[in-house]
């Protein structure tokens, strides 16, 4: 192999992933290690670490290593913990989903945080970060990914404005806005904040003689999870949306302006010069897990004509309440009436998830966001032909096949970005 080689690492909820892929966006190794393997504790920063080296070095076996030139990281959004000046751990960290429960210190950022802010709530970045200024020797409070990259570098101060979100960042006016330090943040510990896909610095020298690798390897600023599960599908225009039919239901939709609806829990990254917004509704897969098995589900799917609506207006949840397409803590669900064969059953389920995704991508519309031009998909969903036949009827537009799934080859993209800002493409 004689051409540049990009490098992205995903840091998940269980375990690291690698990919290795060529400017032609082709992937030529994967790799992958659980947490599991090395500790009970998922929180463990040296855990993360492992799992991101063996992972790494599964690929690097596979390639020649003389022609890896960038690696970029993404991880879990709004996992953050703080620092000494060595990038030595002085907490455990506090994950995507803990929530912060001092009401003084909530009470700060209510205060004084813009309604469009994405680092409202319990579990935001920003809370984290008000409780992680008060460790004793703290020098900077990083996000997952921060911290995986910054042991790739050398070097612990850089952010990326799609994990700086939920932290407070302002993707309008780039930058740490000054209502951060009306909520009390000494902002001095924040990282200094660069596009995803910015090149970072050379990996340190250390770290390049242990794998092997050249020490001109580009360190390249990622992204979140959820961004560079979008990137890897190949989606790049406005218009593209991206739905994961996972245990809930998300919309992913790529804009030319941001879209910003507090009301819906909407807000929008930067990303390749481009915005990419979205809303997740309480329905999805767990609706239809909680009535059938996945092979059920897989028998019952067999028997459905796709064509051949069920005529029922269906709205899955399993208790009241949604927050989009529809903001409504009460609005019920509706399962009835109930057809008397369960694949009838199942397809008004699959029905009516795919009218709330259609109403979905339209509400996004009316707030200001392209129509919807093409749809990739993701998650287990996916791989039901019965239900992407209804989806297909319900939104009118093209379905071209996700170019990947894995949420490190949406960090590899923007490490080739990284590389083309350099010059080595």
């Amino acid at each position: 192999m004689s051409t540049p080689l990009a490098i992205g690492i995903d840091l998940g909820t269980s375990g690291a992933r690698a990919v290795v892929m060529t400017p032609g966006f082709e992937i030529v190794a994967q790799g992958a290690a659980k947490l599991a393997d090395f500790g009970a504790n998922p929180r463990d920063p040296k855990i993360w670490w492992q799992a991101v080296e063996v992972a790494l070095k599964a690929v690097l076996v596979q390639v020649d290593r003389t022609w890896v030139h960038a690696i970029a990281v993404d991880a879990t959004s709004g996992t953050l913990l703080p620092v000494d000046g060595q990038g030595v751990p002085l907490a455990e960290p506090l994950m995507y989903d803990d929530k912060v429960g001092d009401e003084a210190l909530l009470a700060r950022i209510a205060a004084v945080i813009p309604a469009e802010s994405a680092a409202h709530g319990t579990t935001s970045g920003l809370a984290k970060a008000l409780v992680f200024q008060s460790v004793p020797g703290v020098a900077k409070i990083l996000h997952q990914a921060d911290w995986i990259a910054g042991r790739l570098a050398g070097h612990f101060g850089t952010t990326d404005e799609n994990n700086a979100l939920k932290t407070g960042y302002d993707p309008i006016d780039r930058h740490w806005p000054d209502w951060l330090a009306a909520a009390g943040l000494r902002t001095a510990l924040l990282p200094r904040v660069v596009a995803p896909g910015a090149p970072i610095e050379t990996i340190e020298p250390a770290m390049a003689k242990a794998l092997g690798l050249s020490e001109e390897v580009e360190i390249i600023a990622g992204t979140t999870d959820g961004c560079a599960s979008f990137l890897a599908t190949g989606a790049d225009r406005p218009g593209d949306g991206v739905t994961a039919l996972g245990s809930t239901l998300t919309l992913k939709l790529l804009c030319d302006r941001p879209i910003f609806a507090p009301e819906f829990g909407i807000y929008s990254h930067r990303l390749n010069g481009m915005w990419l917004t979205g809303g997740a509704s309480n329905s999805g897969g767990k609706v239809l897990s909680h009535f059938f098995s996945a092979d059920e589900i897989v028998r019952l799917s067999a028997a459905i004509d796709p064509d051949v609506s069920t005529g029922l207006d269906f709205y899955p949840l399993l208790e009241p309440g949604e927050r989009f397409p529809v903001l409504d803590p009460a609005w019920p669900p509706r399962l009835t009436p109930r057809p008397a064969d369960d694949a009838g059953f199942l397809q008004a389920m699959l029905e009516g998830i795919s009218t709330i995704e259609k109403l979905g991508y339209d509400r996004l519309a009316e707030l200001g966001a392209p129509p919807l031009q093409s749809m990739r998909s993701l998650g287990g969903g996916a791989s039901n032909p019965a239900w992407t036949a209804i989806r297909q009827n319900r939104l009118g537009v093209p379905f071209p096949p996700a170019h990947s799934q894995e949420a490190a080859a949406g960090t590899a993209r923007l490490a080739l970005i990284g590389l083309e800002a350099v010059g080595d493409l």
